[in-house]
């Protein structure tokens, strides 16, 4: 007798609906899964034989086939064990056939019959609403997961037992919530950092329109603090964001044990010793997120910046550049999101005093020219602004004069973003992020101001990519006082904010 019902094969972040098929026939008592699974899935016989024994369910004695199609489709992971387990029941007439045809079924079976949270319930949720199935069978730890999307009905299970029983009609499943509240922010707020009102203005205009910031200064000048206040001040992620923010950890098996949607906008600060894989994505099997993904929609911070490897920094181009990262691997191309804001801080020598008054630098020209080529031209190129962040004075320090909070710049950010909002029509594109096409459309450069920034070119030798970049941030500036026009003030404060950091540390 053949059983049929459904699960998804991961591709990236997406989901990729994949019929299970199974047959139970007359012949020597075997098991075999074909449709190109890989190991995990290969094991999954030794899994589902237990599950079954230990759910008071016998093992059929008769030749078993489990096809996965479509069969060109590399099958990865665990989550077959569920459904496989439910076709072979089905196929042995211990199921209605008919009930389980329809239904996407994923999930991990323990060897008690218990049944395992695994990885990418949200693309397997996003793939059943498109292709308007019954419904999706999923470990009731993923549960909330699935249920922030509307639409599908979601069957937690928390053993193979309760998935038997549902589709015998014997058991009435509890109703899943999707909805929690948001977590409170856990960053530093801008009021307590003393000073530096370039670097928080550079934060302000970088928040509202997703610019890459590099951040340069002597140590103790408040580098690292002053991107990790960032996050106070982002606006909040819209529900498209979150949408694909949560996919993303969920493929990387990074989302909490009943965790719903993420509510907050990714801060991700890897270590200088991170691996290519770490940063990019990869790793053996299915090709998992790197950090540049796990970032998308928020920021990723490298603190200490020429301090990690030369290969790893330059990897960053492409996603800088095109918002996605694609990995390679023998099994085909897989591609993930990667749209985020790029904050990093550095010394501007070895010794880090370079440019500091009080201080001598110690290092020699040599030493601080090796410094400095850590980072590329073109890399450096596709960082909108550098700030110098200069050393705090004593009555800086010692002052008690209150800072402006970040609930006030958040309010500034949250307006300017609204302008880009209406703008492009979406709430995922930034100034940053738009298509050159659209920026220019919508750009609206005042006359003085294209004088200025034919004279900066002339002047500094800008590139192609340099001038667009100064554009975008010169349009974030506009958003920001809420003008309509970008004018010579506006490009005059971006060429300075773009050429600031650079100037400072060759003065010196």
């Amino acid at each position: 007798m053949l059983a049929k019902t459904e699960s998804v094969a991961l591709i990236g972040a997406d989901g990729c609906l994949v019929q299970v098929e199974v047959h139970v026939g007359t012949g020597l008592p075997t098991f075999r899964i074909v449709g190109l699974p890989t190991k995990p899935v290969m094991e999954a016989e030794q899994r589902t034989r237990a599950a079954l024994a230990s759910s008071k369910e016998r093992w059929p004695p008769s030749r078993i086939t489990a096809n996965l199609a479509p069969g060109g489709l590399r099958k990865d992971g665990t989550h077959f064990d569920l459904a496989i387990a439910l076709g072979i029941l089905a196929a042995d007439g211990r199921i209605p056939a008919d009930a389980i045809d329809g239904w996407v079924v994923v999930g991990e079976l323990a060897l008690d019959g218990l049944v395992r949270p695994v990885r990418g319930v949200l693309a397997a949720a996003i793939a059943c609403s498109g292709s308007k199935r019954s419904g999706i069978v999923c470990p009731a730890s993923n549960a909330p997961e699935a249920a922030a999307i509307e639409g599908i009905r979601v069957v937690p299970v928390s053993s193979l037992r309760d998935a038997i029983d549902f589709f015998k009609g014997k058991w009435i499943p509890p109703t899943v919530l999707s909805a929690e509240p948001p977590r409170p922010a856990t960053s530093p707020c801008m009021s307590e950092v003393k000073g530096q009102a370039d670097a928080k203005w550079a934060l302000e205009i970088a928040a509202a329109g997703s610019h890459n910031l590099l951040l340069t200064g002597p140590p103790g000048s408040g580098k690292t603090m002053l991107a990790r206040s960032l996050p106070s001040i982002l606006p909040p992620i819209s529900f498209e964001e979150s949408l694909e923010v949560t996919r993303l950890y969920s493929v990387a098996g990074l989302l909490p044990d009943r965790a719903s949607l993420i509510y907050e906008r990714p801060f991700r600060s890897p270590h200088q010793h991170v691996s290519l894989a770490g940063l990019m994505g990869g790793g053996s099997g299915l090709a998992r997120p790197g950090e540049v993904s796990l970032a998308n929609h928020g920021v990723l911070f490298l603190d200490e910046i020429s301090l990690f490897r030369h290969d790893v920094l330059e990897s960053l181009r492409a996603p800088l550049e095109e918002g996605v990262v694609r990995l390679a691997r023998s099994g085909g191309v897989v591609t993930y999101p990667a749209r985020f804001a790029l904050v990093a801080a550095s010394n501007p020598c070895p010794c880090g005093y370079a440019g500091d008054e009080r201080i001598a630098c110690r290092c020699s020209l040599r030493q601080i020219a090796a410094h400095d080529s850590k980072l590329s031209g073109p890399l450096l190129d596709r960082i909108d602004m550098q700030v110098f962040v200069d050393p705090l004075g004593k009555d800086e320090l010692l002052s008690r004069d209150p800072s402006e909070t970040s609930e006030s710049i958040r309010t500034r950010v949250e307006k300017a973003r609204a302008i880009q909002t209406e703008r492009y029509g979406s709430t995922t594109l930034t100034n940053a992020t738009v298509e050159k096409r659209d920026l220019d459309s919508s750009l609206n450069l005042s006359a003085d101001g294209r004088a200025c920034l034919g004279n900066a070119i002339q002047d500094t030798l800008l590139s192609g990519r340099g001038v667009t970049r100064v554009l975008r941030v010169a349009r974030t500036i506009a958003d920001l006082e809420g003008a309509q026009d970008v004018t010579s003030e506006h490009i005059g404060q971006a060429l300075g904010l773009r050429l600031q950091g650079g100037e400072r540390c060759l003065d010196q």
